[in-house]
C-alpha cells in the first residue's frame, strides 16, 4: 500500500451517511456503553472481561491513536448525524502479508439494522484498494450470520473457512469465514 502523504492519525474517510473518524476522549461514554452489550460482547473476542470505563477511555485516548499514529491501524468511529454508532478499522497496514489489510467493525446497538457496518466495510476496502493493496480481508465466525451478510454486502467475497482460528474467553476455539476483496471485486 501505499501511505506516503497521508497522516493516518487525522485521516477520515466518508461516505454518504458517515464519518469515520479518529477516535476522540468524548467518545468514551458510547464505547462503554456499547461494549457493554450482551451482543456486541459475544463476538468481541480481545474485550476484556469485565468491560470498565477505563478500558473503554484506554481503548479512545490509548489503543485506537496509537496504532494510527505507528502506521499500522486506520481505527475509525463509526458516526452518522454526529452520533457515535460503531467503531470499525482497517488493521495490520505495515504488514498485511498475503492477506493485505483486515477489516474490523461493530455497530452499537442504538446503530444496528441501518447499513452502517456495510458501508463502513466498503468503504474501508475501497480506501485500501485505492492506495494499492493488493486485497482485503476479513473474518467472521462462522456462528455470525449477520457479520457474514455485512460482508458480502460490502463486496467481499467469501473464500472459505479458517478452522480453529478464533479464541474465546473461555479458552475454547472456533472456525471462522474468511472473506476477500480484490481491487476488481
Amino acid at each position: 500500500m501505499e501511505l506516503t502523504g497521508i497522516d493516518l492519525t487525522t485521516e477520515v474517510v466518508r461516505t454518504d451517511r458517515l464519518v469515520l473518524r479518529p477516535h476522540r476522549p468524548d467518545d468514551a461514554d458510547a464505547v462503554f456503553r456499547a461494549c457493554r452489550d450482551a451482543e456486541t460482547r459475544r463476538w468481541l473476542l480481545a474485550l476484556p472481561e469485565p468491560y470498565t470505563r477505563e478500558a473503554a477511555e484506554d481503548f479512545v485516548t490509548g489503543t485506537a491513536p496509537r496504532g494510527r499514529a505507528e502506521g499500522r491501524d486506520l481505527s475509525c468511529a463509526i458516526e452518522a448525524d454526529g452520533e457515535l454508532v460503531g467503531s470499525c478499522g482497517l488493521h495490520h497496514l505495515d504488514d498485511g502479508r498475503r492477506l493485505g489489510p483486515e477489516i474490523g467493525y461493530w455497530v452499537a446497538p442504538w446503530g444496528r439494522r441501518r447499513g452502517y457496518a456495510t458501508e463502513a466495510a466498503r468503504a474501508l476496502a475501497d480506501w485500501a484498494l485505492e492506495r494499492g493493496a493488493p486485497r482485503v480481508h476479513l473474518l467472521a465466525d462462522v456462528r455470525n450470520g449477520t457479520s457474514q451478510s455485512v460482508a458480502e454486502r460490502a463486496g467481499f467475497v467469501r473464500e472459505g473457512v479458517v478452522r480453529s482460528c478464533l479464541a474465546y474467553r473461555d479458552g475454547t476455539r472456533a472456525d471462522a469465514v474468511l472473506f476477500g476483496r480484490l481491487p476488481g471485486d
